[in-house]
């Protein structure tokens, strides 16, 4: 059996155990002599001792082989020479009985029982040669399957850089490899991609509480000798990330080679994208499509991968949201949704933590972002309000971040799910959210206008429902009067009744301020209103009237 130091994996070594299985030892009649616990110390090499001399020769790591020709019998000479030679560290020594000695030394044992260093004597007599040659042999075998695995595993990865494959493939091709969790941060302690070689994400995630990674809180259940190990992804000056590999099997090329070739494979690629966008976008975009589409199996095992990248859920209120621009932003749509984002991320910073990634169901050139959100359970920024804190913060950002040339008119417009606790409440959240679109704004503040869909529960509704034919036939009934003399053209026609109803509705209660909100003055207004009553036979103080031409302007949206 091989093992590998995790040191230097690409130095193969076999254990003394193994050499207690040589049939050459088997022949000498072997007993253990000293330091019984440290049989499995690992060997380099083999090598023949004759003489005090030789033992400066040692460099450490060896299997000495000896009869102790030459070496005192006794006395403080013997205890010298013993003390030199566990200070040479050897990986064990075999002493053969008839020679020079009729049993093992008192000073020996007592020198590898202080030095930890296994002593076999044997009670027969073998030929050292074969011995020797038996543990070159393999040694050197497993230095050459060490070199074949290796250049298998880099014309591997080199093949999955020229086909520009994604990072994930990437990840899970390792973790086949190593037959072992592999687990990709970013420089931000996220985790951007794993693969759990057939674990659950609960048990492979669990050292990432809050992205970085945390040994007390890693796999449980793992051998103290059997640590997490970390290789650095990084290039030219740059760290990008780091590499790391949970326990699993030996590999022949050395599990911490594969995991330092797959680190170099990596770097190369994130240095071909400069953007970082497959780094940035690859797990947000992953684990938004799980949650939307319901492809996962327990609760548990979503939040652990929304956990590990960034965004905690337990003990946490955490909600959906959708943010686009609308109206000419006056430059390259990139820079629109590159300050559109930052302004989020940090409307949210410093206790709050988002996820956010293009709608995949919008087409348009800038897509709507979906986000999701996680606060401190009593952060003010969750509260329901007329408006909320979250798009006070976010249109504070905004100030900061836009080029001065944006013109007057462009907005970011936030739509807002309800807050909750749980993964279950988040993906209701987002749904709910990302169905409602793009209704109109509750409220607005600097350049944020926003739409909140808990408080907006009648034109969600309407959204919902307002495909439907029946939906359609009524708005287009309760409204046909309005719509015709809208359409039509000469005196009395004014073009503008459909949005005179519309401020009405928003404030029905206030008239004057409802004139204020269609720009035309109270007089003007008030006429508006007794030519839409004339037309549709109404009368809007009536409570029942005010919702069916609500239901109705809501589904003709």
């Amino acid at each position: 059996m091989y093992v590998f130091e995790n040191s230097n994996a690409s130095t193969p070594t076999i254990s003394i155990n193994d050499v207690l299985e040589f049939p050459e030892v088997v022949a000498g009649r072997p007993e253990l002599a000293a330091s019984a616990g440290t049989l499995g110390r690992t060997l380099r090499w083999a090598h023949v001792v004759a003489g005090r001399g030789a033992i400066a020769l040692l460099e450490g790591g060896e299997l000495v082989l000896t009869t102790g020709a030459g070496w005192p019998t006794g006395g403080d000479g013997l205890v010298d020479v013993a003390t030199e030679l566990v200070r040479a560290d050897p990986a064990g020594v075999i002493l053969e009985l008839g020679g020079n000695y009729a049993a093992a030394p008192a000073a020996l044992i007592a020198a590898c029982e202080r030095g930890a260093i296994p002593l076999i004597v044997l009670h027969g007599e073998v030929r050292f040669m074969q011995i020797t040659q038996r543990v070159h042999q393999r040694v050197l075998a497993a230095q050459t399957e060490a070199l074949e695995a290796r250049a298998e595993v880099h014309a591997m990865l080199t093949d999955l850089g020229l086909n520009r494959s994604p990072i994930d493939y990437v990840i899970e091709q390792l973790s086949q490899t190593i037959a072992a969790p592999v687990v990709l941060e970013n420089s931000a302690g996220h985790v951007v991609a794993w693969a759990g070689h057939g674990q659950d994400p609960e048990r492979v995630l669990r050292g990432w509480g809050d992205g970085a990674f945390d040994p007390d809180h890693a796999v449980a259940e793992l051998p103290e000798d059997e640590p997490a190990e970390h290789v650095l992804v990084e290039a030219q000056g740059k760290r990008f990330g780091r590499l790391t590999a949970l326990p699993g099997p030996a590999h022949a090329a050395g599990r911490r080679t594969v995991l330092e070739l797959g680190a170099f494979a990596l770097a190369l690629g994130r240095l071909a994208d400069p953007e970082g966008d497959q780094w940035l976008q690859l797990s947000s975009k992953q684990l938004v499509d799980t949650l939307l589409s319901g492809r996962f199996r327990r609760d548990a095992e979503v939040a652990a991968q929304l956990t590990a990248a960034g965004l905690p859920i337990e003990g946490r209120t955490t909600l959906g949201a959708t943010l686009r621009g609308t109206g000419d932003f006056g430059t390259h749509a990139s820079l629109e949704r590159a300050t559109l984002e930052t302004a989020l991320r940090r409307a949210v910073a410093p206790e709050g933590r988002v996820i956010l990634v293009p709608d995949p169901a919008d087409p348009a050139p800038n897509p709507t972002l979906l986000a999701l959100l996680s606060f401190a359970p009593d952060d003010p920024r969750v509260g329901i309000a007329a408006t909320p804190p979250l798009a006070t913060r976010l249109a504070h950002e905004l100030d900061m971040l836009l080029p001065g040339a944006t013109p007057r008119p462009w907005r970011a417009h936030l739509g807002l799910g309800a807050p909750g606790q749980g993964l279950r409440s988040l993906v209701t959240s987002l749904e709910r959210v990302r169905a409602s679109g793009h209704l109109s704004a509750t409220a607005q503040t600097g350049r944020v206008t926003v739409q909140q869909a808990e408080r907006q529960a009648l034109a969600y509704l309407m959204r919902g429902l307002s495909a439907l034919p029946e939906v359609q036939e009524f708005a287009a009934d309760a409204l046909g009067p309005l719509l015709d003399h809208d359409a039509a053209a000469g005196p009395g026609h004014s073009g503008d009744l459909v949005r005179v109803l519309e401020a009405y509705l928003v404030h029905p209660t206030n008239r004057s301020l409802a004139a204020q909100e269609a720009r035309l003055s109270r007089s003007v207004f008030y006429q508006r209103l007794a030519l839409i009553e004339d037309l549709l036979a109404v009368d809007l103080t009536d409570g029942g009237t005010i919702a069916t031409l609500a239901v109705a302007l809501h589904a003709r949206r």
